[in-house]
């Protein structure tokens, strides 16, 4: 827009120095097309999820253009910059992966073994530092900081792990120990990162044998430890039953007085005589029960 605008301008007041009338008017009408074309290279539009960098000559400007219209200097030029999440991914499998290979990263354990990460990481570019990553590092800044750091983090954090170790019970603090890697480096130069993903790891076929066996150990030694806590306390609540089960035999046996057995016996022969499935009651009689009836002897009489 710049350039017509320029053109157009050198052209009208080119026809309006020649005098003539009717080139004149062509060039009131030059001017007016010229001045249509500053407006407009004035315009800047910039899109949803990303910020404009101002450059005047070469030197980046530090105050940044948000999504939407402006109006700037006509000689500014806007360098517009992706502000939204970002992934990137380094795999094995060479279609899941940024660079369309194999791109797994190779790094050592603790005890020297190697072993293959896939990894997946989000980011994003802070717009307020927009300017600076452009100025300091460049538009291409993920294949600049972003991949190597990824790389380094890893490879380091590797270093104080066994590969039991990744593999298994600490993964958790394998992934929070790359990630906060990531955030020291890069978030000093304007990438903030989000979160880390470790999507798979390759082990030697010998290794990862020995390990599932060792996880398998555990898992049944475990399963044993709670088979005896159970029965432990499975025994404990017989004990606690029999106990229970010894004091209420105590106590009826303590109960089963001659008074109390007459009453009942009593209340039994009640129940016979009542029945109307009975027509002939036989009272028995227990020597150890004291007799019901007393009948007075000729003596005491």
């Amino acid at each position: 827009m710049l350039f017509f605008f320029i053109i157009t301008l050198i052209a009208g007041i080119f026809l309006f120095i020649t005098g003539i009338f009717r080139f004149r008017t062509l060039s009131y009408i030059l001017f007016g097309i010229s001045f249509i074309f500053l407006i407009l290279s004035a315009v800047r539009i910039v899109g949803p999820g990303e910020v404009g960098v101002q450059v005047l000559f070469g030197r980046v400007k530090e105050n940044i253009l948000r999504s939407g219209l402006h109006f700037v200097n006509p000689l500014i030029s806007v360098v517009r910059m992706n502000v939204r999440t970002q992934v990137y991914t380094m795999s094995k499998v060479p279609t899941e992966g940024a660079v369309g290979r194999d791109d797994a990263i190779t790094s050592l354990t603790k005890e020297g073994l190697s072993v293959d990460l896939d990894v997946s990481v989000w980011f994003h570019l802070e717009p307020e530092k927009a300017a600076i990553v452009y100025r300091d590092i460049g538009i291409d800044y993920v294949a600049t900081i972003v991949r190597p750091a990824i790389r380094t983090a890893i490879r380091n954090a590797t270093a104080y792990y066994l590969v039991s170790e990744i593999y298994s019970e600490k993964r958790e603090q394998f992934v929070k120990d790359i990630t906060e890697l990531l955030k020291k480096d890069l978030e000093v130069r304007g990438i903030f990162v989000e979160n880390v993903l470790l999507r798979n790891i390759q082990l030697p076929q010998k290794v990862k044998n020995a390990i599932d066996e060792k996880i398998a150990a555990e898992q049944e030694a475990q399963k044993m430890q709670f088979v005896l806590i159970k029965e432990e306390k499975e025994a404990e609540r017989r004990r606690i039953e029999a106990e229970g089960i010894a004091r209420a035999q105590r106590i009826i046996a303590n109960s089963l007085t001659n008074q109390y057995l007459q009453w009942y016996y009593i209340q039994t022969m009640k129940e016979l005589v009542n029945s109307p499935n009975n027509t002939v009651v036989i009272l028995p009689f227990d020597q150890r029960l004291t007799p019901l009836i007393q009948i007075p002897t000729q003596q005491n009489k």
